[in-house]
């Protein structure tokens, strides 16, 4: 009898192929033994009868994913649960090992009861699996790297370490399988793939694009010490590309050209290196778009590939034409490009995830370069597994990880946290930071900061309002915590001003497409030298390209006044430094980590006398000090996902290891005319993959209690697709898409009313 892994292809073939495929995957991380034998049985159960019949008959059910698994522990049981615990989860995702993960939508039954479910059905099949196949040996023994001690806590540090291991072998079979079954199913999109230039060759546009740009400078502007000191930065960058992969930190203060002197290091160490790819991991999205656009215009747009939740497939049509923005959506699926742009949340979560599609990419995180961006931002709650997967990357994956910041936590190994990293190399040396006068703190220098009395009372929003409408705060932005105050703040700035003077609102409550439009008209206002005002939340604050003369800011976490500072006076072409105003906002930051950074600095202030520093380079001195203080005051694994960890718990992991708590529902906005076409396609569609990324642009986050009370109310609808297809994606009925404002976006507050020129809402 032939036997098939799906019509038209045979079985063994396919097996065959995904095993050379995973060994050649995890022959990076020394592991292509593993990846081998987790090939050849990941399908064995498709040998059964039931399976055969169920290729033309899709109503027969038929478990196929745990016999191979029940093989491996079989043969040992030491050996065989890692490829136990991959191959059983290759479709449905990884496990925990003994219990169930209760009150989930999609729960995945433990290990241990899979295997024994599975026992029986290898039996039934054993005799007619290919010897070759069934008899394959198993590794000689774990990879090398592997140093178990007999000691509890190293040794729970060795049974993590073990865990984080199977998430890469997990993601080299599941890759593999997909990539074998895509290029029998589906030729012509597999022939898509892998077309991209060599590293050497990006390191060359690069360097060529840096030397074009450097040459268009003024003699005026070479002579600012601004642009001397971004060259410093650029050469310690570029020299440090030599040093042996690993830990490395690029703290530069703000304004100092991370963005192209990290891409520069990054290049020229994994060509020298032999280096697959470069990831640059991004906190924000409103960002992304930004940097992104900055490495297409010097790498080649077909060379980077952006990876995030507002990416918007027609718009990298137009741009890049259909081939090309194809091919960018495939290798977002498992990062095979030469250069990723994502996010801290895509990055992380994908390697704490247990579900096959997010983990697909695991395996190319190996042998690559991680540009971590704003890695002040890492949320303390999760710092110790995200500590973990940075020391494991650098030590047994061929990574090298960058955390590069102008405001640099104190993640070094201490004994208030014994869990830090270690040898972490600085490429811009402590010494040429914070020398007294020309360090580059000293050069990037390019405001005062005017810091509130901690004791003193809040300035009341009608009284900023007051203050920003004067003619000398013309050009001034101002941050505050919450969505709410900007919008209150921006209202009152707006009624005391001539209607002739602009005056900006961003917050999330705009969809992304709508900030992103936002952020293009005031940065043409601030080019053109006429008022612009601008009330935001700190959305704006990492990496978002402004320049105002005056910043006044909420007072909260160092590390965001640090970065609102680098929205000021950012090119140094001011005759004199620019303005921070550091001010007690009437309402307080969020709860959790923002309520403890305020606590934190609150008691620097009345520790220093009620400064933390007048420029920039006072104010430096002051960052790990203040993150001492900030991981002291909360736990540091606050879920108990190291815990989880040790035990094999991979759903229990992938369950409880999100970078943000989300307390919101998303509902689409038809803003423009291209949200209102997304909505259509949708519609006409159904939630295909490219409707679902088409409206992506057009979303909005609104918390629990107002989504619940809106769909209660008729506010929001569900968007049907087509012949009535529900898609749970929700958007504002007809009569009240008026609380989408031009201004301000989404209206959440009380209770919406609804357009009188509206005669009915749909139902």
């Amino acid at each position: 009898m032939s036997y098939y892994a799906r019509p038209g292809q045979y079985l063994f073939d396919h097996l065959e192929h995904v095993s050379q495929k995973a060994a050649s995957f995890c022959s990076k991380f020394g592991s292509a033994e593993w990846g081998r034998v987790a090939g050849l049985w990941h399908d064995i159960g498709k040998y059964q009868g039931a399976f055969q019949q169920r290729l033309t008959n899709n109503s027969i059910h038929c478990e196929h994913s745990g016999a191979g698994a029940a093989l491996a522990v079989e043969r040992s049981k030491e050996l065989g649960i890692p490829l136990a615990f991959v191959i059983a989860g290759h479709h449905t995702g990884l496990s925990n090992w003994i219990t169930s993960e209760t009150g989930t939508a999609d729960s995945i039954k433990p290990l241990r009861e899979r295997l024994e479910l599975n026992r029986a059905i290898l039996d039934s099949i054993r005799d007619v699996i290919q010897p070759e196949i069934v008899n394959a040996p198993l590794p000689d023994g774990l990879p090398t790297f592997f140093q178990l001690s007999k000691t509890s806590a190293v040794g729970n540090e060795a049974l993590r370490s073990r865990e984080f291991w199977v998430r890469f072998l997990f993601s080299a079979l599941v890759d593999a399988d997909w990539l074998d079954s895509e290029a029998a199913g589906e030729p012509t999109k597999a022939a898509l793939r892998r077309k991209y230039a060599l590293i050497p060759d990006l390191r060359t546009r690069l360097d060529e694009a840096i030397n074009a740009k450097v040459a268009e400078l003024t003699e005026e502007d070479r002579a600012r010490p601004v642009n001397h000191a971004r060259a410093i930065v650029l050469q310690a960058c570029r020299d440090a590309a030599n040093e042996p992969h690993g830990l490395f930190s690029l703290t530069v203060p703000t304004g100092g050209g991370k963005t192209l002197s990290a891409m520069s290091f990054a290049l020229r160490h994994a060509e020298r290196h032999g280096l697959d790819r470069v990831i640059v991991v991004i906190p924000f999205t409103s960002i992304i778009e930004q940097n992104a656009a900055v490495y297409r215009s010097t790498l080649g747009a077909e060379n980077v590939v952006e990876h995030h939740s507002n990416l918007d497939p027609e718009r990298q049509r137009e741009r890049y034409g259909e081939e090309s923005a194809m091919r960018e959506e495939l290798a977002a699926e498992n990062w095979d490009a030469p250069v990723i742009v994502t996010t801290t949340v895509q990055f992380f979560e994908s390697l704490f995830t247990n579900h096959p599609g997010r983990a697909r990419k695991i395996h190319n995180i190996a042998r690559s370069v991680v540009i971590l961006d704003e890695v002040q931002t890492l949320p303390p709650e999760l710092l110790l597994p995200i500590l973990d997967a940075l020391r494991e990357l650098a030590a047994h994956y061929g990574s090298t990880v960058v955390l590069s910041t102008a405001t640099p936590p104190a993640l070094q190994k201490r004994d208030r946290l014994p869990q830090g990293l270690e040898q972490i190399r600085p490429i811009i040396a402590p010494e040429n930071l914070t020398v007294k006068d020309t360090g580059l703190a000293r050069r990037l220098s390019r405001v005062r900061y005017e810091w509130p009395n901690p004791d003193a009372s809040a300035i009341e929003w009608e009284q900023l309002a007051d203050v920003l409408a004067r003619p000398e705060n013309a050009r001034s932005m101002a941050i505050v915590h919450r969505r709410a105050d900007a919008r209150k703040l921006a209202q009152m700035v707006k009624e005391r001003v001539s209607e002739r003077d602009p005056v900006f609102h961003l917050s999330a409550l705009m969809c992304p497409a709508h900030r992103t439009q936002r952020l293009q008209e005031i940065g043409d206002a601030l080019k053109g030298g006429g008022p612009c005002r601008l009330v935001s939340t700190q959305l704006v604050e990492a990496g978002v390209d402004l320049d105002f003369p005056v910043v006044w800011r909420a007072l909260g976490g160092l590390d965001s006044m640090v970065q609102a500072a680098g929205r000021c006076n950012r090119e140094g072409k001011l005759p004199g430094p620019g303005r921070v105003v550091v001010f007690r906002a009437p309402t307080p930051p969020p709860s959790g980590t923002p309520r403890k950074a305020l606590d934190s600095v609150l008691a620097m202030l009345n520790a220093n006398g009620g400064s933390l520093g007048e420029d920039d380079a006072g104010v430096a001195e002051k960052i790990e000090e203040y993150f001492r203080r900030l991981y002291v005051s909360g736990d540091l694994d606050g879920k108990n996902i190291q815990r989880e960890r040790a035990i094999f718990n991979f759903a229990a992991v992938g369950r409880l290891f999100r970078m943000i708590d989300d307390f919101s529902e998303t509902v689409v906005v038809g803003w423009g005319e291209k949200g209102k076409s997304a909505l259509l396609r949708l519609q006409a569609e159904g939630p295909s993959r490219d409707a679902l990324r088409a409206v992506q642009p057009f979303t909005v986050k609104v918390y629990h209690q107002v989504f619940d009370k809106w769909l209660k109310n008729n506010v929001i609808t569900e968007v049907t697709g087509f012949e009535e297809r529900s898609t749970g994606i929700y958007t504002l009925q007809s009569c009240y898409t008026q609380i989408y404002d031009q201004v301000f976006g989404l209206f959440d507050g009380d209770e919406p009313v609804a357009n009188p020129s509206a005669l009915f809402c749909d139902k």
